[in-house]
């Protein structure tokens, strides 16, 4: 599964990890994401989202319902 939020579309980010020395490395920053489900009136199931931690304060704020309506017209698969 990749680091990716459904709702927000937050991927990783990538960088260097500088040690003492400033020996560079290649390191990748993820964002917070988790699996969560949420009931949906509308369409009498229950979703599973792949959404990071900014994407759940979304859901909270707008709704599951106004979020669900935006990832079908992006033809996202729920």
């Amino acid at each position: 599964m990749s680091a990716h939020c459904q709702v927000t579309g937050a991927v990783p980010g990538f960088g260097k990890s500088v040690s003492h020395s400033h020996r560079r490395t290649n390191r990748r920053f993820d964002p917070n994401v988790q699996r969560k489900k949420w009931f949906v009136p509308s369409l009498g199931r229950t979703v599973t989202l792949t959404v990071s931690a900014r994407g759940i304060k979304t859901v909270d704020k707008r709704g599951i319902e106004s979020v669900v309506a935006e990832l079908r017209a992006r033809g996202e698969k729920l």
